[in-house]
């Protein structure tokens, strides 16, 4: 029998494929402009690897999760990103979770989810405000992040994306280093986090999960800011697919 979770989320789709306990297939594509679109092509993608609805049993979660009609059931993606993130962790841990449009900060105690909070009001402090400010820059984030990493010296004061993105034009045509602006950038998005993470509560074993946990200079920045290591997984992106295929099991 096969698992099969499907994490739709707004920027990108995660898909894990479980066979019985064994994890045999993971991919990833962008969630493009129709998250229909993307479960359809996910599903043929399945069928090339041999599964059916005869031989597999399927959850959904994220932000598209309602699109998926071949799911046996669809779960939230707080539930989902904290089941793959205590499998990844194999432990009790704050997840802090940087998505596409929200940040999510969850607590999980013995395999279960104890709290959690969320920034869900204003792309700051999200991965769009990383990809909007990095365009603005002429680059992806990956560069703007190895780029921040030998800069100093400078804040951002905005709150909001679109006064933010003003301010980084201000700073280019005041002739700033590039430097120097991206290293402003991966703070304003770094404070922001941890800001969440001081309402949320004191957090133990931080882990990172969503498409920046690969991303070395976020992990470090994040880790100085809290003032405690945040610690990520090689299939951090793929957390709530992971945890979705988990819960497939369990149905």
């Amino acid at each position: 029998m096969f698992y099969i979770g499907i994490d739709i989320g707004s920027t990108a789709a995660k898909v894990i494929v479980f066979n019985e306990n064994e994890l045999q297939e993971k991919f990833v594509m962008p969630t493009g402009w129709s998250s229909v679109q993307t479960a359809n092509t996910i599903k043929e993608r399945l069928k090339l690897l041999g599964i059916s609805e005869e031989n597999s049993r399927v959850v959904a979660t994220g932000y598209g999760r309602v699109s998926v009609p071949y799911a046996d059931k669809t779960i939230t993606e707080i539930t989902c990103h904290g089941k793959g993130a205590a499998y990844l962790s194999s432990s009790d841990c704050t997840v802090i979770d940087i998505g596409g449009q929200d940040t999510k900060v969850i607590t999980v105690e013995n395999g279960s989810i104890t709290n959690f909070i969320m920034n869900d009001k204003c792309s700051a402090g999200t991965g769009r405000f990383l990809e909007i400010m990095a365009n603005t820059l002429g680059m992806d984030i990956n560069s703007l992040c190895d780029l921040a990493s030998q800069g100093s010296g400078i804040t951002i004061s905005s709150m909001c994306t679109v006064f933010a993105e003003s301010e980084v034009i201000s700073l280019i045509g005041r002739g700033e280093r590039k430097e120097d602006i991206a290293y402003a950038v991966v703070d304003s998005i770094v404070s922001k986090v941890s800001s969440l993470c001081g309402k949320h509560s004191e957090g133990v074993n931080y882990f990172l999960t969503g498409g920046l946990s690969g991303n070395t200079y976020i992990l470090s920045s994040l880790s100085k800011k809290l003032g405690k290591e945040v610690s990520a997984d090689e299939l951090g992106r793929y957390a709530g697919a992971i945890g979705a295929a988990l819960m497939a099991k369990n149905l």
